[in-house]
This record gives C-alpha cells, structure tokens and sequence, in this order.
C-alpha cells in the first residue's frame, strides 16, 4: 500500500508497509520526530488558530450575524407585502402590457383572494396571508423593488444564494465566513438548516472555489429537520461526552494531511479539509447541547408553534436557528423547501406554506427582540423572484424575476419602512429598483464588509459575490 512520500528512509518503509504495526510505528515516529512544519501546521489548527478565527470587518459593522429565511419556490409578493389596488380592481380583466417570452400564463389579471391591511405604527401594507409578520410589521423593511436574473428556479435560486445564475460560485454564507469568521470555535461558521436538493442543491451553499472550511454543515435535507443531528457527528446509540473520534486518532489524521500539504505546497481545499477535520472533532461535544431545543423553556417553544402540526417542523428549524446564532455561528440559512411554487392552486397552496412559516418567522422575530439580539442580527425572507400578476391555468401564477419583494428586520435596518415601487399591477420593479446584487452588497454592508473589497484571487482574477456590480442601498440602513 502506497501512501504519502515521508522524509527519512525508515519513514518511507513504514508508509508503505500494511495497516497494523506499521501504522502504529509510523504514528509513534511522528509523535517523537520533533516540531516539524507538519506538525506545526497541526498545532496551530488544535490551538485555534484557524481560517474561521474571528476576523475584524472592514468598518463598524451594524449586524454580527445573518439568518437567511428562504422561501424556496418564489412566495406571491401581490399575495403578501406589496398591495396593488389596481390589480384588485381589474380583476380578470385583459393585461395590456409586455410579457415576458418565457411566461407560460394567460394575459389576464388575477387579484389577490386575500385582503390587504395598513399594520402597526408604520402602516405597512401586509396581508392577511401573514397575520404573524403583520403583527411584527415595525420591524419590518419591505424591499417591493427586487429584479434579478434567471426565468427558471435554478438560475434564480442560484442568483440568491451565489451571485450567480450559471456558473458555481461561492455561496453568499460562505463568503460572511471567508470575510469574517466564526464567534465560537468550536462551531461552524455558516450552516444550512433542511436545504432543499434541487436547483442546485448544495451548489447553493457551498465554498466554490473559496476554502472548504467555509461551507455550510447541513443539519436536515429537503424543508425537513428530520431528527435534528448533524450526521456522523456521534456514533449510534452513544453515550453522553462519548466522542465518536478521540483526540490521537485525529491528531494521527491531521499529522499525515499536514505532511501530505507540506510537501504539496499551499493548497487551500486541502488546507480547509484539515480545518474541516479539526471543527468536526470540536463539534462532538459542543453541538450536541446547542441542538436540544427540547431545553427551551415550554412558553418560548409555543412562540415558534413547536407542538402545532402545522407549524412544528418550521418552528423547529427558526429555534434552531436562534440558538445557533446565540452560541456564535455566523451565518444561517432556513430553508421552506421548495413548497412555494404555486403554478396553480394559489390559494391553498399559499395558504398551507403560510400557515406553517408565518407564526414561526414572527416569534423568532420577537425571540431575538426579547433577547436584545435583534439589533445585531440580520434577518432576511424571500424567495427566488416573485409571481405574476397575470393567471396561469385557473388558480396559478408563474415566475416572476422582474419585480418582487425581499423583507429585512433587524440587523441594523429601518424598521416599518417600505422601500421602491412594483409597477401598477406589481409585475416589474419600476421605482428604487434593487438588484440581487444590490441587496448582497447592502447584506455584507450591514455586516461591516465592503462588496468591492471582499475579494478571492482564483484563476488569475479576483473573484467577489457581487462581481462586477452591485451598490449598497443607503435608504434600507437605518441611521439612528
């Protein structure tokens, strides 16, 4: 068995001798050969000095940590935020204007089957889709100007996640770690709670060609959370502070994947599997506690409707979210599934994924509030483009990327404020157009770092989420 070149001739005989003794011989060697650059390179990654230590952003940062609500499938924003009288009005009359070619629908308008309210304060416009979020609607920043590219859902989904609508890049979680690290050591800086395996699947949060370390560990698949456990994290049936790996077997491991970089020379995906190894032997013993959220307090379960059939699976994975986010972990994504999209049974099929997202959203919202960790937390809801005005079949409306609404709450942006304009049915973004790359840039402003100066160099060019775009949106910010 041929392994990795070792140094000394006595090495290289035990390398390339059988597993067993050789092995054995090989890890005590090793273990009394001194502080060689491998070893070194070992050292430094068990002492925590890694590729997600903590990084300063570039100025005074508003939010510390985001978490992404993605409403996977494209949520109506005629049907929730971004109220259309018009529309209301003509209802089944003829749609006079332009239609995109790729738009599978009838030329004839469709209004929302539920009403539109001024809520709280602000008087922002929700309806009654979101009795919950109307109820937190102060906190709200409704973005009704979003434009972005790509007709079908993995290009679009691709576009919100990376930046891109059709080459793999890094995913935008991946890039708030690349940029600023992790709070906690022991955790990842960036996780994926039940994202969805189609358009894309774990393109979608994934490094690219940034670090491996600075990809996303998936807790659940698909809108589920399933059990909760990261996989492989524990062996079946373990008992507690059981580690599934112990300390010299890793330390064996990352001695050979050290030496093995040495001689290879600067490699970052080899560099981020060390990195990768080391947070997953740390991970045994702190993650565990962080996913028991049967540990919450009974009243603060009832506010994410953990318990309620409808909402049980969703509040389980916003809980999840808050405490993560509470023991250091940088950047989270939620995922709804792709249960959004609506071609046809608008109302039902509306009405079903609001019922088991709205009320976890908002007792989230208020969760963070309680805990003062609102104003340094990020939230963002939306999905991948928007729906049409116009009808498709009799119930149904298609993909709509030219204008829709992305929502904001805390992290440093205006509460109760609504900003752009849809045009006068709602199907492109005509006043204060916002576009995806736009509101990354404002993402990664709110979080302390400049668009044009985060940048990875790869294939003899720097690369940045935003590439050649994007511009920060200075109304969203809140100036107070």
């Amino acid at each position: 068995m041929t392994i990795f070149p070792i140094a000394s001739p006595r090495r290289r005989f035990l390398a390339q001798s059988a597993c067993g003794f050789g092995m054995l011989a090989l890890a005590d060697l090793m273990a009394r050969s001194g502080a060689t650059a491998a070893e070194s390179s070992v050292a430094s990654h068990a002492s925590g000095s890694t590729a997600l230590a903590p990084k300063p952003p570039h100025f005074p940062a508003r939010a510390k940590r985001v978490i992404f609500l993605f409403m996977h499938g494209g949520p109506s924003h005629v049907d929730t935020f971004d109220y259309k009288p018009e529309l209301q009005r003509r209802d089944g009359e003829a749609y006079g204007g332009q239609i995109p070619s790729q738009i599978d629908a009838k030329p004839k308008l469709l209004a929302s089957p539920w009403e539109f309210k001024r809520r709280g304060e602000s008087g922002l416009w929700v309806s009654d889709l979101l009795p919950h979020m109307a109820e937190v609607a102060d906190d709200l920043c409704v973005v009704k100007s979003v434009h972005t590219r790509g007709q079908s859902h993995g290009q679009a989904v691709g576009m919100v996640n990376t930046g891109s609508d059709n080459l793999v890049r890094p995913s935008v979680g991946s890039w708030v770690s690349y940029g600023l690290g992790t709070e906690n050591s022991d955790l990842p800086s960036y996780v994926a709670i039940s994202p969805a395996s189609s358009h894309g699947g774990p393109r979608n949060y994934g490094s690219a060609f940034l670090p491996a370390i600075h990809q996303a560990t998936v807790v659940g698949a698909n809108g589920k959370l399933g059990s909760g456990k990261i996989a492989d994290l524990l062996p079946p049936n373990s008992k507690s502070g059981e580690l599934a790996v112990d300390r010299n077997q890793i330390d064996l491991l990352q001695r050979l994947n050290a030496e093995h970089l040495r001689r290879s020379g600067p490699d970052a995906q080899i560099e981020g599997a060390i990195e990768s190894y080391e947070l997953a032997f740390r991970m045994q013993r702190t993650a565990p506690e962080v996913l028991r959220i049967e540990d919450e307090p009974q009243h603060v379960q009832s506010m994410y409707g953990i318990g309620e059939k409808e909402t049980d699976n969703f509040g389980r994975q916003c809980l999840l979210a808050r405490r993560m986010v509470e023991a250091g972990v940088r950047f989270i994504q939620v995922s709804s599934g792709n249960v959004w999209d609506q071609h046809g049974g608008l109302r039902a099929g509306h009405a079903k994924n609001a019922l088991a997202t709205d009320k976890p959203i908002a007792g989230l919202i208020r969760d963070l509030k309680q805990r003062d960790m609102l104003d340094d937390t990020l939230i963002v809801w939306g999905g991948e483009f928007g729906r049409t005005p116009i009808v498709q079949g009799n119930d149904g409306r298609d993909h709509n990327p030219h204008g829709f609404t992305m929502v904001l709450a805390g992290g440093g942006t205006r509460g109760g404020y609504a900003h752009g304009e849809t045009d006068e049915f709602g199907y492109y973004a005509a006043v204060d157009r916002v576009h995806m790359h736009d509101l990354h840039a404002t993402m990664l402003h709110l979080m302390g770092l400049d668009h044009q100066r985060l940048t990875y160099h790869y294939a003899g060019r720097d690369f940045r989420l935003t590439d050649v775009y994007g511009k920060v949106v200075d109304q969203l910010i809140d100036k107070a």
